[in-house]
């Protein structure tokens, strides 16, 4: 099966998140272990090993580490990806969320609504960003990609 069915995320030594980027976490976790796509593409002629996997998110080094495990448990191997690519995306959907949150607490609901299109617009070009970083090394679906970015941002708010 090609797809995700249990993810952790090593946020030690992180500074501890917002109340609303912890339920943007559980969020993202929810729907990510709903509905999801996830492959893994053989490489030099071997096979590809069996899913559904387990992903364990962390940043070691300045970079996203994505373990990926069977179910089982059994490794399959590790994705690294550098951050760089994602800093500017990331820190411009923090700022958008953050005055989401805010906008949601005081304005009315046409303004929420434009700022909350900003945010989906920047998080689509987060997905892409991902989808992009990961050709190659494993295939996902916008969808996927939108709910992975998500804990990224999260996660690299300290990085």
């Amino acid at each position: 099966m090609s797809r995700i069915c249990h993810i952790d995320i090593d946020d030690s030594g992180l500074p501890p998140v917002t109340p609303e980027m912890e339920q943007e976490r559980k969020v993202a976790v929810f729907d990510l272990l709903e509905d999801n796509s996830f492959t893994l593409p053989s490489r030099e002629g071997r096979a590809v090993p069996e899913g559904p996997y387990r992903l364990a998110l962390a940043i070691r080094d300045r970079r996203l580490v994505v373990e990926v495990a069977q179910e089982s448990g059994d490794r399959v191997g590790e994705l690294h990806l550098s951050l760089g690519p994602f800093k500017q995306v990331v820190k411009d959907y923090d700022q958008i969320c953050a005055s989401y949150f805010e906008a949601v607490k005081r304005l009315p609901p046409s303004q929420i609504e434009a700022i909350d299109m900003a945010r989906r617009g920047i998080h689509n070009e987060g997905a892409r960003v991902l989808q992009e970083r990961l050709e190659g090394k494993a295939e996902i679906d916008l969808d996927t990609a939108r709910r992975l970015f998500t804990l990224i941002s999260v996660l690299n708010r300290g990085a």
